[in-house]
């Protein structure tokens, strides 16, 4: 059983692949004082450059899980993220409100994706 990480840290690494299987955890805004039209954009941002250094893409992803300081913020999150996922290519997703970390942050992601044979 093979298992790569990149971008290890103490607590995390940035990316986790296992079985073709590519995980990606605590993706956050590049801004965390920006508002949440911003803070979404620059997340998936991240996860885009992620996944591509993971050797797969935005059409792969299996599943999210997004977690909002505010569900007031839903609907501003979901017209940037409608317009970034690929049309026919919608994952499984969860979308809750929790505690960040940072109280400036406003949306964090968690991903899984298929990795690009």
């Amino acid at each position: 059983m093979t298992i790569t990480r990149l971008d290890v840290g103490t607590r995390m690494s940035s990316i986790v692949i296992h079985n073709n299987t590519v995980y990606l955890c605590g993706q956050v805004a590049k801004d965390k004082f920006s508002a949440i039209e911003t803070q979404t954009t620059t997340m998936l941002e991240e996860v885009d450059a992620l996944l591509a250094q993971a050797g797969s893409n935005r059409e792969h992803i299996l599943s999210a899980t997004i977690y909002l300081k505010d569900m007031g913020d839903y609907d501003a999150m979901n017209q940037v993220w409608d317009q970034w996922i690929p049309r026919g290519h919608a994952p499984a997703r969860a979308c809750v409100q929790a505690a960040i970390a940072e109280p400036e942050y406003l949306v964090e992601i968690s991903v899984i994706a298929a990795q690009v044979s």
